[in-house]
């Protein structure tokens, strides 16, 4: 059990209010991600003449109202020595005194680090309220703030200092693409939803009012106002506002087309809402509002947003929405109207929706919230664990079809129009053959067989193969135009590969399989590439296991010979590499030159491998973070390196090399640079953003200098399949 604490000062469920979802929700994405690392504990504000029954994870409570138990509170918790940071979440109303000043002594009084997070930053406040704001920020080591227009409030209204404020977004959930053969609800209707606890504040009227136009134009549409009354709202004037709301439905005569969900749902249920919304309505009265919760979640969930113009809105909603004034219902009708008649419109809101607010997942949040720990604390308390993600199969089933796995995704959803490659297949088939014989899970089976037909399908009378196929089962042109060494290289790898994993195959199947191989390998004496080299090399060494061929065996030597040639024409003492420059795969050449040397028992080879692979990790670690060769320029010698463009498969193929190389070095050094790629996928990477989503089961396609690409495409997801099952052999 870690000692060290986190401690989180916030409402907190049972209690109802957004803040209490934000802060459960945030510990969970911490949790999720950094589980060994340290425990997250929270202090529960409590209202006066409220009682609720807390889960265990919170430590304190602190009743709001008695100044005295600030200062007990402050007492405690520098008494606690296990507690090394803490997060406190501000909202005016969440603390007692004049505007909550309470919080001032208590912050005061206390040792260990406090961040603050403001959930509202009120623009041109009163003097009170600055002098407030300012003595809080004077008194925490961080404030989080969730929107730019936020921090630009604080830092020149507020005169809080540009280094003291950091901007976190409010966090989201990831969701899982729609599954077309699911019952889906509400069928043949426009759905148009709201979320949240019901308030005067929500503005809901202003849907009603505008939806008797919408329907004129869409009569199937349907709203949805989904969520109970505020229960702050219920003490004060009970039900008074959603039977106004009843009652004004009535006077519009649009009952057959709204729906009120007079339900607190639970999250899993809320995101089915969401995921099925065709256009989200955030119609909140309040211009100082400075963020929303409900707002993101239906971003996430791709809907697009019909929007009064908060901040938060203002900054989220540039081609994912479209704004309104506060309260005007016939400009919300003309925008929903606007949406609505035009479907490449909304496909563009839907797909903006989720750039815009992928960066903010609550995986994202959590990594920021970290990184900002370890930052004020400069490393000293945290040694941080990334929690590694069970694994998941299930966007490789997502995107293969009885034939083959489909090459590219968008967002989630397979691009059939993209069609097959042998490239993909051949290493779905590597991986999931791996996964089989780690698990022994008969399901991997049809998959295992789908893929090994679509690579034989792709092999032509000569025995070499083609790489491109269209989804209806014919190759592309672009076959004769391509040089498909690589390609070819690939399938005698997974060819290979297969027939040394001797348990999958019965008699027939290894008959055929090997009678492939023996076909293809007549073709690959003339090779130029040195990555298809490679991966010839990997093939016929795992063959060459399952079948001590001399033939094999003499083809191997001319093969690694070829590329031993290649480094002594390029290499010196600054450049130890095959070619005057780093390009893909990379890290499969010197792995391919260790296989080598293992089955030939070639000292040379051995040694061309170590120095290559050394070389090439000295070219892309540092002490702390993986950056692989980018393809946006590749590293020529003498030059300078390009940045960014960095993709999975580099990852992948830099850790089954380091793997092969810990089996024969028994280097630790190997195993930490192994976790340390890894990690890339889960956060440590320049963007501090998740490669791989643990929702879809699929893995990003590239991290470039200022986004993610959020397509989840076969190369990227099977390649971490391939790191994330080599990972799994060195983490008991």
């Amino acid at each position: 059990m870690a000692t060290n604490e986190i401690l989180m000062i916030t409402s907190f469920p049972p209690r109802k209010c957004g803040i209490a979802t934000y802060s459960q929700d945030l510990i969970k994405a911490i949790e999720d991600k950094y589980s060994t690392s340290f425990t997250i504990k929270v202090c529960a504000l409590k209202k006066k003449n409220v009682d609720l029954k807390y889960p265990n994870n919170v430590k304190y409570v602190l009743k709001t109202w008695s100044k005295e138990d600030y200062n007990k509170l402050a007492q405690t918790i520098n008494l606690d020595k296990a507690i090394k940071i803490i997060y406190l979440q501000h909202e005016f109303g969440l603390y007692e005194g004049h505007l909550g000043d309470f919080i001032l002594d208590f912050l005061d009084a206390l040792n260990t680090p406090v961040v603050i997070t403001f959930h509202t930053v009120l623009a041109h406040p009163e003097e009170d309220r600055k002098v407030l704001i300012q003595k809080i920020s004077e008194l925490s080591s961080q404030v989080i703030v969730m929107t730019h227009l936020s921090a630009e409030i604080l830092k020149n209204e507020y005169k809080i200092p540009e280094e003291k404020i950091k901007i976190i977004a409010h966090g989201t959930h990831l969701i899982k693409p729609l599954n077309l053969r699911e019952i889906i609800p509400f069928k043949g209707k426009t759905i148009l939803s709201t979320f949240g606890l019901i308030s005067e504040g929500k503005g809901i009227e202003t849907a009603l009012e505008a939806l008797p136009r919408i329907i004129a134009q869409f009569p199937d549409v349907l709203y949805l106002i989904i969520g109970k009354t505020h229960p702050e709202v219920i003490k004060k004037e009970g039900e008074v506002y959603r039977n106004n709301l009843h009652e004004k439905v009535k006077e519009l005569n649009i009952e057959n087309n709204v729906i009120f969900i007079n339900k607190y749902l639970a999250l899993d249920v809320l995101l089915e809402y969401l995921r099925r919304t065709d256009l989200y309505f955030f119609t909140s009265k309040d211009p100082q509002q400075a963020v929303s919760g409900t707002l993101v979640y239906a971003l996430s969930a791709a809907c697009p947003v019909i929007s009064t113009p908060i901040p938060h809105a203002l900054e989220l909603l540039d081609g994912a929405g479209i704004n309104f004034d506060f309260g005007n219902a016939r400009q919300l009708a003309d925008a929903t109207i606007l949406a609505l008649s035009n479907t490449e419109m909304m496909k563009d809101m839907q797909l903006n929706a989720l750039h815009r607010i992928s960066p903010t997942a609550w995986q994202n949040a959590a990594i920021a919230h970290i990184d900002l720990a370890k930052t004020i604390l400069k490393k000293k308390h945290f040694q941080l664990n990334y929690k590694i993600p069970d694994i998941n199969l299930l966007h490789i089933k997502r995107m293969t079809t009885g034939f083959g796995m489909i090459q590219f995704a968008n967002i989630a959803n397979p691009d059939l129009a993209s069609g097959y490659t042998l490239d993909d297949n051949a290493r779905a088939l590597i991986a999931v053959a791996k996964h089989f014989e780690l698990t022994g899970k008969f399901r991997d089976l049809p998959l295992i067989n789908i893929y090994l037909k679509f690579i034989l399908f792709c092999q032509q009378e000569d025995g070499t193969f083609l790489n491109y196929v269209t989804y209806n089962k014919n190759f592309f042109d672009k076959n004769k135009d391509e040089n498909l060494e690589d390609a070819n290289g690939r399938a005698i790898w997974a060819l290979g590969e297969f027939l040394s994993l001797k348990q999958l195959l019965d008699f027939s199947l290894q008959a055929k399989v090997e009678n492939a191989f023996q076909k293809a390998i007549h073709a690959i004496h003339n090779l130029e590439s040195p990555r298809a080299i490679a991966f010839c090399i990997k093939g016929l060494c795992f063959y060459y296991h399952f079948k001590k061929e001399e033939t094999i065996l003499q083809l191997i030597i001319k093969l690694a010979d070829n590329l031993a040639s290649k480094y002594r024409g390029v290499s010196d003492k600054d450049w130890q590499w095959y070619e005057d420059y780093l390009t893909y795969g990379n890290a499969v050449i010197p792995e391919a030159m260790l296989l080598a040397a293992e089955c030939t028992n070639n000292e040379l080879f051995k040694d061309i491998a170590h120095k290559t692979f050394e070389f090439l990790l000295e070219t892309t670690f540092n002490t702390e973070k993986i950056k692989v060769i980018s393809n946006q320029g590749w590293h020529h010698k003498g030059k300078d390196k390009n940045h960014f463009g960095e993709q999975p498969i580099e990852i992948a193929y830099t850790i089954l090399a380091l793997d092969a190389f810990f089996n024969t070095y028994k280097n630790n050094e190997y195993l930490d640079k192994m976790k340390i790629a890894f990690n890339w996928f889960l956060g440590e990477n320049h963007l501090h953003q998740i490669i791989y989503n643990p929702v879809t089961g699929g893995c990003y396609d590239g991290l470039e200098e200022h986004q993610v690409n959020l397509n989840q495409g076969a190369e990227s997801t099977v390649s971490y399949l391939l790191a994330r099952l080599t990972v799994e052999k060195h983490s008991a």
